[in-house]
């Protein structure tokens, strides 16, 4: 009998395993493939990997402005995908080797849930039968696939997130459908290596859900490196290597030696015994509480199968609310303070309301802003670099609600606007924080002052 089982080896269901082996519990893990999930092995170390290879050849090719001149300049593609793997493996190793040093028992196989009766919650893998006190579902989410006319047709010309990151070769030209997360972050990495990339959105604007105006921003930052950028453009069809879509009335088309679909991902509900419990959906997703419990008594669920927030940093805090509840720590979930964060160069990174948000609540909120440029390390490091910072906060209090940020290295120091809006913090209060000098991060406090 185990305290708990987990299903699902991501970044929620590792980080629990982790923590509950650390306070003692007697934990088993189900992993069908690598431990690590879609994060580490199909979507956020292999792709901020590459990326990372991109900003670097980047840098390299314009360092004249930095007085570096860098004569015969290339790049292997096949040694930056290589180096992708060798990372993946070593994080990937990292990950076992923690479930070893806190006693976790792990499965390499595909979990199916049997049922719960008085002596616990059986689930199987094979011949083997498992019986627990607890049961915490991590099966994560999928790539959807829209019911495209001729995208099966296609063939092999078609990639999702985890087709694109197996490339041997690169394309000489990449259309992708979705101007989300996924897609502006490949749309960054093969733009920079030199591949002609065009973008197909159905919305106004990229990245949904993001401040308007920093996406937009982006955009058009984009739109001079050469991204041919498709808004309020429905795909209608593909016919081998052609995109159709309507735009403005009209039909247009668009080539692309390969073609990224990248329209959103959705839970993994299916396949492991779910209906064997009786757990109620909500959305697509498994529907839970603040303290991620289901309807059913000792069934938990964490990260992408909930369908709430499809980010592996909130997937693993869920995770650790499961553990803390059964361990007599009361926790509970929040969704006030979670980060979001495009890898493009430049960066962008956004915590709490955006202008769009607060307004459909209703929210009465004051914009203060200020481009990067007034940070002197910004100005050190980024020549010629555009960037912003966007604080909003509310009207009554003065408290931080909301901050975002165009700009390197704006991934490292959101986190400091995430303990803001966490604790509620005024712009009074921030102002008597001591920043480090020279940092970018001083943008924060400079944009407050303002």
């Amino acid at each position: 009998m185990y305290d708990l089982i987990i299903i699902g080896g991501g970044p929620a269901g590792y980080v629990a395993a982790e923590r509950a082996g650390h306070k003692g519990l007697n934990v088993l893990i189900f992993e069908k493939k690598n431990m690590g999930g879609v994060c580490l092995n199909e979507g956020c170390i292999p792709t901020k990997t590459l990326l990372y290879s991109a900003k670097t050849y980047d840098n390299a090719l314009h360092g004249d402005k930095y007085g570096i001149t860098v004569e015969n300049l290339k790049f292997d593609f096949e040694k930056i995908v290589a180096r992708k793997n060798k990372v993946v493996r070593k994080l990937v190793a990292g990950v076992e080797g923690k479930m070893k040093s806190n006693h976790v028992t792990v499965v390499k196989g595909e979990a199916i849930i049997k049922g719960k009766n008085s002596d616990g919650i059986a689930v199987a893998c094979g011949d083997e039968n498992y019986l627990g006190k607890n049961l915490l579902i991590c099966t994560g989410s999928e790539a959807f696939i829209p019911p495209i006319p001729g995208l099966a047709e296609a063939g092999d010309i078609i990639l999702t997130n985890r087709e694109i990151l197996d490339l041997r070769q690169q394309p000489r030209s990449l259309v992708i459908i979705g101007g989300g997360v996924i897609g502006m972050e490949f749309a960054s990495f093969y733009n920079s290596l030199g591949t002609q990339v065009t973008v197909v959105e159905m919305l106004p604007e990229i990245l949904g859900g993001l401040d308007g105006e920093i996406s937009a921003m982006l955009r058009d930052i984009y739109a001079k490196k050469g991204i041919n950028i498709n808004l309020q453009a429905k795909v209608v069809k593909i016919e081998g290597n052609k995109v159709f879509f309507e735009k403005d009335g009209k039909t247009d088309s668009v080539e692309g030696e390969k073609i990224l679909v990248s329209v959103g991902r959705r839970p993994v509900t299916k396949g492991f015994g779910l209906e064997n419990l009786g757990v109620e959906l909500f959305k697509g997703g498994i529907k839970t509480d603040e303290k991620m419990r289901t309807n059913i008594p000792n069934v938990f669920a964490a990260g992408d199968v909930t369908g709430f927030s499809l980010l592996a940093h909130t997937a693993s805090r869920e995770g650790e609310v499961v553990v803390n509840n059964l361990t007599a720590r009361n926790d509970r979930m929040r969704y006030n303070a979670i980060p979001g964060v495009v890898y493009t160069n430049p960066e962008v990174a956004g915590v709490g309301e955006t202008e769009e948000s607060a307004k459909a609540k209703g929210l009465k909120y004051k914009v203060l802003k200020l481009p990067m440029a007034y940070a002197g390390r910004f100005v050190a490091e980024n020549e010629g670099g555009a960037g912003l910072c966007k604080v909003l906060v509310g009207e009554k209090y003065g408290e931080v609600i909301g901050v975002h940020l165009l700009g390197n290295p704006s991934s490292e120091i959101i986190y400091g606007a995430c303990i803001a809006i966490e604790q509620e913090m005024t712009v009074e209060e921030l102002q008597e924080v001591v920043f480090p000098h020279p940092t970018v991060s001083e943008i924060f406090k400079e944009t407050i002052f303002a």
